[in-house]
């Protein structure tokens, strides 16, 4: 075994292959509902602007170009409510993904550091650390479960994958006083911000949490789900000029360049809202059918107050909760991919096409 391969978790997805097999063999097909990837087609305004920038023979930059960083900067203070953004106070990224994977080695990271994410959480935060040799550690209340002399990077996420919990306005606040205070760098997976159902997520850029400044914060947003664009690999951060600037400069050392064609279409993507809006409706539709079909079939749904995931338990190991569903033909990931607190939970996504839905709630009656 390589000395990478010792060091990092078993692939989770390929212990589902078994029961995928299961539900593919289901006389109506399989109903996937166990990765969050969208279904619905790219926006039409988009596709536009990508075609419009296919010539692009010159290499990109690591920074995108001013109109993108306009695009960013903009969005972010109309979005997330920051002010007084800056063009040092985003980069570009190639998926968000990629970011949470590598940033920790970027940042220096190493042995005899401590890399802190949720107790349940996306596997890439534990991944992330593993790379660079640092330890990564889990927490449920990062100000009294942490060791601030330790913890070099500290991931939020809200809202969070898997469980679509929802971090507060005052706890953000607290979470955010406590890292300042010890010099903890405070990165905030936000990728599902704009996807709130029963609350209504704040960044942790937010004025009334961040109180103005971006010192220590760093928020990653990513338009895989709000536009469709998983297959483009458009993602961004924002916050802390100077540990931007330290990103971008590494960055560009590594060639992490974002496609010119998609800089262009991420412009066209986060100048509107009206898509956006249109995928919600979509979203909130088969949330809504596969949550009623879930709870009268006997699941139990706890937090899912956002995200695009409904976190559902029959009160017994998910494993068996999963052979149960690929039986019918459905097909969900089993709550411990995201740690071991999530033994009893199957995670449930809502990134299917009507027609499955439907598929999924007629076999649950």
């Amino acid at each position: 075994m390589s000395a990478v391969s010792s060091r990092l978790p078993v692939f989770p997805w390929d212990k589902l292959e078994p029961y995928k097999r299961t539900a593919l063999a289901h006389p109506d097909g399989i109903v996937d509902l166990s990765v969050g990837t969208p279904v619905d087609p790219v926006p039409a305004l988009i596709q536009k602007a990508l075609v419009a920038a296919a010539d692009s023979p010159g290499y990109p930059t690591v920074w995108g170009t001013k109109g993108l960083r306009d695009a960013l900067t903009g969005w972010c203070e109309r979005r997330l409510g920051a002010v007084g953004m800056a063009h040092e106070n985003v980069l570009p990224v190639v998926g968000s993904k990629e970011l949470v994977a590598w940033l920790p080695t970027q940042l220096g990271l190493g042995p005899g550091d401590q890399v802190a994410h949720p107790r349940l959480a996306y596997p890439t935060y534990e991944v992330g650390a593993r790379l660079c040799g640092a330890e990564p550690v889990v927490y449920d209340d990062p100000t009294t479960d942490l060791d601030p002399a330790a913890v070099k990077l500290l991931w939020l996420n809200s809202p969070s994958n898997p469980t679509g919990r929802v971090l507060g306005k005052d706890e953000l606040t607290r979470i955010v006083a406590w890292a300042r205070e010890h010099g903890v760098l405070v990165l905030s997976d936000e990728c599902y911000l704009e996807l709130g159902w029963e609350a209504d997520p704040v960044s942790v850029l937010h004025p009334d949490v961040c109180g103005g400044s971006y010192e220590g914060l760093v928020a990653v947003h990513s338009l895989s789900k709000r536009s469709n664009l998983a297959g483009y690999r458009a993602a961004f951060v924002a916050g802390d000029a100077a540990v931007l600037g330290e990103l971008l400069r590494i960055r560009k050392h590594g060639g992490m360049m974002t496609a010119a064609p998609v800089q262009a279409a991420t412009v066209a993507a986060l100048g509107d809202d009206a898509h956006v809006l249109e995928q919600r409706e979509r979203y909130a539709a088969r949330r809504t059918a596969l949550r009623t079909a879930l709870e009268a079939h006997g699941f139990r749904i706890e937090h899912s107050e956002a995200s695009l995931y409904l976190w559902a338990t029959r009160d017994e190991p998910c494993w068996e909760t999963v052979a149960y569903l690929a039986e019918k033909g459905v097909l969900v990931a089993p709550g411990d991919f995201y740690g071991e607190a999530g033994d009893r939970f199957v995670r449930v996504a809502f990134t299917a096409t009507d027609e499955r839905v439907r598929a999924a709630v007629e076999r649950l009656r």
